[in-house]
């Protein structure tokens, strides 16, 4: 049995899925709206894979005929991203008929064991992460198939190439403006070099010039 409204079910579940969006150090809440349809006393309980994860309020509970309560799911905070922000975690709901004025506290322990006694509906729901989007709406991750999962490897395979090449061309930079300063150093040298040696040509010329010149004594 999976979520919606069909006539056979003894509750109905809206959405079909529980869609989170997944903020680092921030809890995310889902609200599923769960709708008895029948002329029964219904009782529900929430179950999940990862039970540390989620809270659940309430997880227990008996419907009226025809009546419907919100169930809040909290997606406890994390600390980083699963990897490609896939979820595996599944949550199941099951609901049965139960006698007429009968509380929540007041229920058997075996109440959703499936013992044979009892009709035990189960509706199972999927946990869907999403994301901010620049444009102002939400990118959804779900679990993928072979193929997504073949090109999403592509485009990592293509990302690490990319990156490859730009720190050798990063290092081919580096290389060269060591060169252009080697080059650049080695000029100012030879140019330095050069006026010292005219210099000292022009002065040797004047101090020869002057010992050559007669005395006017």
């Amino acid at each position: 049995m999976t979520a919606g409204g069909d006539v056979n079910q003894l509750i109905s579940v809206q959405p079909n899925d529980l869609k989170f969006i997944f903020e680092l150090d921030k809890p995310s809440f889902c609200n599923l709206q769960v709708t008895n349809n029948t002329e029964h006393h219904v009782a529900f309980k929430v179950k999940t894979t990862s039970p540390k994860k989620y809270f659940v309020r309430p997880n227990t509970g008996i419907l009226l005929p025809h009546d419907s309560c919100v169930i809040r799911v909290t997606l406890q905070p994390k600390q980083e991203y699963p990897p490609n922000m896939q979820c595996k975690d599944k949550f199941l709901l099951q609901s049965t008929i139960v006698p007429r004025n009968t509380n929540t506290d007041d229920l058997p322990a075996d109440t959703f064991n499936k013992d044979g006694t009892r009709e035990i509906q189960e509706c199972k729901l999927k946990v869907i992460y999403e994301t901010n989007s620049d444009d102002g709406g939400f990118n959804s991750f779900t679990s993928q198939s072979p193929d997504s999962t073949t090109a999403i490897q592509h485009l990592k395979d293509e990302r690490d190439t990319a990156v490859r090449q730009t720190v050798q061309l990063q290092q081919e930079l580096d290389f060269l403006k060591r060169q252009r300063k080697r080059s650049n150093g080695s000029s100012f040298s030879f140019v330095f070099a050069s006026l010292v040696g005219l210099i000292g040509i022009t002065v040797g010329f004047l101090l020869n010039l002057s010992l050559a010149s007669p005395s006017t004594a």
